[in-house]
């Protein structure tokens, strides 16, 4: 296939997915009860919200201004194999590998988490039947990945250093946990604090760009901030998910932790950046040059940014860091370069 044919591919494969979504295909919402049967957190809310991210992505002019940023060397035809371990925290989170690696002309050989085992084969399927010369393509397994020549996985800090030792003889990317947080100046809008909140609840808060800790100057009114989350509340009906509320919020109150409590989300103040399912750490400021500078100090720690237009640092605006562009890669590493440079 040259990258003209894949391109076209991918495109019918972006509007068979809207199509699935807006006719409600019983095949597609058979797959989605499926996902959520197999696993409790793939609630099908949010599961279409993962398709259509997915379909946005695929549109003629969004692939080939991506691709149009490197040399056409890179989309050459290969039998290079790279093997894929997928992460399981959000509904088709391997996609942009799983996509990079096939337009990019290699053979995509996919461990999916035993947490996500059937959306994006699912998709598979679906880009095969447009495409059957993606079939020798495209490989998943359930057992040790092995008969590859370069890696890409994603996981915890503890599975990377699984993934540093066997892996690292090969060509690879090895990710590791990242936080996303926001940057509040105490000017925003209703609109913008309200578009936050999708930013801190899609996905139950599990994905490595849902914003776990906000910065915020040392005057502003948590309360405030609560009042515009409660189109979330809707939350505490999945079982899960309030476990880990009700759990949290007895450790606060055994403890004697000052908290914020809206009815299905905590938020108290912490240092760190990561924070456990249904609590929102927040820390003060008084310089936002400085906390600007920290930050890009820390950028390691850190997947992304959510903030307003006065931001002098990198950011996604309100409301978008769960929609990542096709140039956005995970832990700031050019997957398409890399696959570009095997030989």
């Amino acid at each position: 296939m040259t990258i003209e044919q894949r391109i076209k591919a991918f495109v019918a494969l972006g509007n068979e997915i809207r199509k699935e979504i807006a006719e409600k295909n019983e095949e597609f919402e058979t797959i989605v009860i499926k996902a959520k049967v197999h696993n409790p957190w793939f609630d099908p809310r949010f599961t279409r919200i993962a398709f259509q991210s997915i379909a946005d992505l695929l549109t003629e002019e969004s692939l080939n201004a991506w691709v149009n940023n490197y040399d056409k060397s890179y989309f050459e035809e290969s039998e290079l194999r790279v093997g894929v371990i997928m992460a399981g925290n959000i509904p088709m989170v391997g996609f942009h590998d799983f996509l990079s690696v096939l337009i990019s002309g290699k053979v995509f050989k996919g461990k999916p988490s035993s947490q996500d085992e059937h959306l994006l084969p699912y998709i598979a399927n679906k880009l095969i039947a447009i495409e059957p010369a993606f079939e020798s393509k495209i490989e998943f397994v359930s057992h040790l990945l092995k008969d590859f020549d370069a890696v890409i996985a994603t996981g915890s800090n503890n599975s990377a250093r699984y993934f540093d030792y066997y892996f690292g003889k090969y060509p690879h990317i090895i990710r590791r946990n990242r936080n996303s947080v926001a940057i509040l100046m105490g000017n925003e809008t209703k609109e913008q604090l309200e578009k936050l909140a999708d930013d801190v609840y899609l996905y139950f808060g599990l994905g490595c760009r849902s914003v776990s800790k906000i910065f915020v100057p040392s005057d502003y009114s948590m309360p405030h901030l609560l009042d515009h989350f409660q189109h979330y509340v809707t939350l505490h009906e999945h079982t899960k998910y309030f476990n880990n509320y009700e759990y949290n919020k007895s450790i606060f109150l055994l403890n004697k932790v000052p908290h914020f409590d809206n009815g299905f989300h905590l938020l108290t103040q912490s240092d760190a950046y990561a924070s456990p399912v249904s609590v929102l750490h927040y820390e003060e400021y008084d310089d936002i040059e400085v906390l600007e500078r920290r930050l890009m100090v820390e950028n390691e720690q850190i997947q992304c940014i959510v903030g307003g237009d006065k931001l002098n640092i990198l950011h996604e605006n309100f409301g978008n860091s769960q929609y990542p562009t096709l140039s956005e890669y995970a832990d700031n590493v050019d997957v398409i370069s890399f696959l570009g440079g095997l030989s």
